[in-house]
């Protein structure tokens, strides 16, 4: 069944994203929100997300939308799969028209965002731009980097294989 709530807070959302007005976006959130996209990093903070909506993302692209489908919330999270797109207008690819995909998660505090994540891909993105392989090669190893050091990816490194299975299955 649809939860009406979290597909109204999805439509705030990406309305505001799409407006490029990085107040309304960052309103979505809590103040201590922390945004992590996947080009410009993480963000902690209304006035951080504000800034990389506004001042980052929508200096880059024009015409943008954002559109969530999909979407799923358990407790404090939520998931939605989406379609955006915009035109770049960084010189060197100004003009450009990319489409990608994506899978959002949202941990939820009430009716707001408390922190949210992307998995794009965004080589599929860098392709339409007609990015140089070497940079793109950079920038994947950056997005290596940033997964390699998060805490949860540390502690599925950590863990022996199948041990999350067995502990799920000893439940039963």
């Amino acid at each position: 069944m649809p939860d009406r709530d979290f597909d109204r807070l999805l439509a705030r959302f990406t309305a505001a994203a799409e407006s490029g007005d990085g107040a309304r976006f960052a309103a979505c959130f809590t103040e201590d929100a922390v945004y992590h996209d996947y080009i410009y990093g993480p963000h902690r903070g209304r006035a951080s997300i504000a800034h990389m909506m506004q001042d980052l993302f929508h200096r880059d692209a024009a015409d943008y939308r954002w559109e969530m489908f999909d979407g799923l919330r358990v407790g404090d999270l939520g998931y939605a799969w989406s379609l955006s797109s915009f035109t770049s207008t960084i010189p060197e690819y100004a003009g450009k028209r990319v489409v990608i995909d994506g899978m959002s998660r949202f941990v939820l505090k009430g009716d707001l965002v408390a922190e949210y994540f992307e998995s794009v891909n965004g080589g599929v993105a860098m392709a339409q731009l007609g990015v140089e392989p070497a940079r793109m090669a950079g920038v994947m190893r950056r997005w290596s980097g940033w997964l390699q050091e998060r805490p949860e990816t540390q502690a599925y490194l950590a863990s022996p294989a199948g041990a999350r299975a067995e502990r799920l299955l000893a439940g039963d």
